[in-house]
């Protein structure tokens, strides 16, 4: 059983950059076809200081940072028995090629269903841009397999 003393753990923050191509590029993979994603000029006409990230970018963002794999290690669990449970955004301001972005993780739950043979590892994150402005929380949940 995954220790419930995890609970609260908070990560250091991290930062990862917002790089234009990337944004491009993701774009694309989602068939994303409106201007604004792929056209500098396009978003600043929308009203974007540049080329605004698609919604669930966010989660590629996150997995940059190592807050997930130092969370798992540090409560013990081996990576070969987790799975996505799920991921939720709330978003409060855009996210644009330029900005550098700072995760905060912090672990929030952890409980277990069916006597212990699937745990859950609940984790809260803050996304800040440069200028300390929030621009995003994340909830994902983690299930350990026993």
């Amino acid at each position: 059983m995954i220790d419930k003393k995890h609970i609260g753990r908070t990560t250091a923050p991290q930062t990862v950059d917002v790089e234009k191509g990337r944004l491009k590029f993701f774009a694309k993979a989602i068939g994303e076809t409106d201007p604004v994603y792929s056209d500098e000029e396009a978003a600043k006409a929308a009203g974007y200081a540049s080329l605004p990230a698609p919604p669930t970018f966010t989660f590629c963002l996150e997995m940059e940072t190592n807050s997930l794999w130092d969370n798992i290690a540090a409560m013990g669990v081996p990576v070969g028995k987790i799975l996505h449970g799920s991921q939720s955004f709330k978003y409060y301001a855009p996210i644009c090629a330029g900005d550098k972005i700072t995760f905060v993780t912090k672990v929030s739950n952890i409980f277990d269903k069916k006597g212990g043979a699937m745990e859950f590892i609940v984790e809260d994150t803050t996304a800040t841009n440069q200028d300390g402005v929030l621009v995003a929380d994340i909830q994902r949940t983690i299930v350990v397999i026993n």
